[in-house]
C-alpha cells in the first residue's frame, strides 16, 4: 500500500475524477459520487477509521498504478483533502455539506451512487453501526439509502418518482441525523482533520 500524502492543497475533483476512471485504476474503483458517499459514511459513523483500514475498499482491495509521483500525490491527497472537507463541515458548519452526485442527460440528480458508497462504509464496521441499525427509530435513517441502492424496492410506483425527486435534498436531512444519533451516544468523536482544504461546491456531472 503507497503512502498517503497530506492534502496539502486544494482538493483537485477534477483530477481524481479522471484518474478513477482511467485503466490505471483498479477495475472496480469507486467512481466519484461513490467514494464521495464512501468517505461521508466514514466520517458520520461511529468510532475513527484510519486511512489504512478504510482506502483499500476505494481501489476493491487492489493496488492502484499511478505514472508519477505527482500523480499519487494528487489522487491521495484530493482523497484526504476531501475527507477532512466533509470532516470539517461536521465540525464546524452542517449548512456546508455539499454531497457529489451525478446528473443524468436530462438533467436529473442521480443519488443512488452516492448512496451505495455510503452504504459501502456501514458494511465496513458493520458490527459498530449496529446500535443505530436496532434502534427504534433510528434505523429509519439508513432506508432511503436502501432504497436508492435498490436494496428495498417500492410497491407504488408514483412513490418511487416522487422519492427519487426528492432524494438529493433527503440524503443531507438523513446524514445529519445519523451523526447526532451517534454523538449524542457519545460513539462518535469530533473528526479530526490533517488540514481544513479549500472548500469545493459538489458538483453534477452528465453520464
Amino acid at each position: 500500500m503507497v503512502d498517503v500524502p497530506d492534502p496539502l492543497g486544494a482538493t483537485d475533483l477534477d483530477a481524481l475524477d479522471a484518474y478513477l476512471v482511467s485503466d490505471d485504476a483498479p477495475e472496480n474503483s469507486m467512481g466519484l459520487s461513490d467514494l464521495d458517499g464512501f468517505l461521508t459514511g466514514i466520517v458520520v459513523g461511529p468510532g475513527l477509521a484510519l486511512p489504512s483500514e478504510w482506502l483499500p475498499v476505494i481501489w476493491d482491495g487492489k493496488q492502484p498504478q499511478f505514472r508519477s509521483e505527482h500523480e499519487m500525490r494528487t489522487v491521495l491527497g484530493t482523497i484526504m483533502g476531501r475527507y477532512n472537507e466533509i470532516a470539517a463541515c461536521f465540525n464546524d458548519d452542517l449548512d456546508e455539506f455539499d454531497p457529489i452526485f451525478w446528473e443524468g442527460p436530462e438533467g436529473d440528480v442521480i443519488v443512488s451512487d452516492w448512496a451505495g458508497g455510503f452504504l459501502d462504509a456501514v458494511a465496513l464496521r458493520l458490527e459498530d453501526w449496529k446500535a443505530l441499525l436496532d434502534s427504534d427509530d433510528a434505523w429509519k435513517l439508513i432506508v432511503p439509502f436502501l432504497l436508492l441502492n435498490g436494496d428495498v424496492e417500492f410497491d407504488d410506483g408514483s412513490a418511487e418518482q416522487a422519492f427519487f425527486t426528492e432524494a438529493p435534498n433527503l440524503v443531507p436531512v438523513c446524514i445529519r441525523g445519523i451523526r447526532e444519533f451517534w454523538r449524542s451516544r457519545s460513539l462518535r468523536p469530533v473528526a479530526v482533520s490533517v488540514t481544513r482544504s479549500r472548500r469545493r461546491t459538489g458538483r453534477a456531472r452528465h453520464t
